[in-house]
C-alpha cells in the first residue's frame, strides 16, 4: 500500500472513489479500510473491458466479499473497469459482448445487495 492511498482515502472530501480492480496490477483490497465509514462509496471496477471473455459471477462476488473485509459492504458498488472505449483504439469487443458484460454487472450487483 502506498502512502498516497492511506492519506488519500482517509482525507479527501469526495462522494466517492472509482477503482479499478479487474487484475492483479490493482492490488488487493487493504487500503480500502481507510475508506470513511458511511461516508464514501467505493465502485469495485471488477468486470474488465480490456478483453471480451466474459468474468465468473462467483468470481466477482467472491471478490466483493473480500473487500467488504475492509469496508462496509453498503458503501460498495459494482461497475466495469473503465469504459468500452478507453483508448483511441478502443478494446477487441464486440457490441454483445459488451451488453453481456453490463448485464452481468446488474445480475451480480442485484444478488449481492438484494437483501441490503
Amino acid at each position: 500500500m502506498s502512502r498516497w492511498q492511506s492519506s488519500c482515502f482517509g482525507s479527501v472530501n469526495v462522494d466517492a472513489f472509482f477503482l479499478e480492480y479487474d487484475s492483479e496490477r490493482a492490488g488487493g483490497f487493504e487500503p480500502l479500510r481507510f475508506i470513511k465509514p458511511g461516508h464514501q462509496q467505493v465502485v469495485l471496477g471488477l468486470v474488465t473491458t480490456k478483453t471480451g471473455q466474459l468474468e465468473n459471477p462467483e468470481d466477482v462476488k467472491r471478490r466483493i466479499q473480500e473487500a467488504s473485509q475492509y469496508v462496509n459492504i453498503n458503501q460498495l458498488c459494482l461497475s466495469p473497469q473503465c469504459g468500452f472505449a478507453s483508448t483511441e483504439e478502443g478494446n477487441s469487443l464486440a457490441e454483445e459482448q459488451q451488453w453481456d458484460k453490463l448485464k452481468l454487472t446488474v445480475e451480480v450487483a442485484a444478488e449481492v445487495w438484494k437483501n441490503q
